[in-house]
């Protein structure tokens, strides 16, 4: 069976960002939260929500909107988690991308959020560490979390 759309539009905006693709980035990352609407009992709508509005951040970043950014990223730590989110953990490119421009309320907050689906008993849980570095003006090492 083939995988729909909306399984497989993230891989697409993915790529696009990394070619620089800013304004074809933008229309998939929008129709992927756009077509999460109507797949909320489907194990990737987490997913969705949570990177379709990671992307939209990091090209608001890229932009020089960081206030849009911010948004964006505490609109994806409101996803209700999914199979991923719940045992690796969330993405934490944008929140580096901020942390470096001395952003760390909105990165503390994400990661706040993040504790409603981040399984706590899991090793790659690094949240609470994470939390205390930000807290002290430190940026964490994200690890495999820049990339997933």
């Amino acid at each position: 069976m083939k995988p729909s759309k909306f399984h497989t539009l993230r891989q697409h905006f993915e790529i696009l960002f990394r070619e620089n693709e800013l304004e074809k980035t933008q229309q998939l990352g929008q129709e992927y939260l756009e077509l999460a609407k109507s797949h909320q009992q489907d194990w990737n709508y987490g997913n969705a929500i949570h990177h379709g509005n990671l992307i939209l951040g990091r090209i608001a970043l890229k932009k020089g909107n960081l206030s849009e950014a911010k948004s964006f990223l505490i609109k994806a730590g409101n996803s209700p988690g999914s199979p991923q989110l719940n045992s690796f953990g969330p993405n934490m490119y944008l929140a580096k991308e901020l942390l470096e421009k001395g952003e760390k309320e909105v990165v503390l907050e994400y990661l706040k959020l993040c504790e409603t689906f981040w399984n706590p008993n899991l090793p790659l849980n690094k949240n609470p560490e994470w939390q205390y570095l930000i807290s002290n003006g430190e940026i964490p090492d994200f690890g495999p979390h820049l990339f997933y």
